[in-house]
């Protein structure tokens, strides 16, 4: 039980833990999507496994021991070592886009299941006709 707690396997966990809490966040809303028949948990799903996909790009984004990408004409006019020391901002500015574009899609999927609930008069899946296999 004492190896369990060893430095090197705390380490390891403490740096992959962003990539567990994604691949978490992206099987629980999977799960949710193909076991519930409500279509709001459903939609509900898709949110979660949205957010887990945007948190494993930005864990594969970041590299240990460098900083935001914010220049200031200090750190231009220093030297050109600065430079390197900073992460990528591609990552995380796809990631900010794919928000936006997710925020818009579960919208659009929320007006959709109300009208749904509209004309159907339920939000279970199976209950409606034109959603059946």
């Amino acid at each position: 039980m004492h190896d369990l707690f060893s430095p090197a396997i705390l380490n390891a966990l403490y740096d992959s833990m962003y990539y567990v809490g994604a691949v978490a966040l992206i099987l629980i809303g999977l799960y949710i999507v193909l076991v519930k028949t409500n279509l709001i948990k459903i939609l509900l799903g898709i949110t979660l496994m949205d957010t887990g996909i945007h948190v494993l790009l930005v864990a594969i984004g970041y590299v240990k021991g460098r900083t935001a990408p914010v220049f200031t004409q200090a750190m231009l006019d220093s030297s050109s070592e600065c430079l390197p020391k900073v992460v990528d901002p591609l990552p995380q500015a796809l990631v900010l886009t794919a928000i936006v574009i997710g925020v818009g899609v579960i919208s659009l999927g929320l007006s959709i299941v109300v009208n749904v609930y509209k004309h159907y008069g339920t939000l279970n899946a199976e209950k409606i006709k034109g959603l059946k296999w």
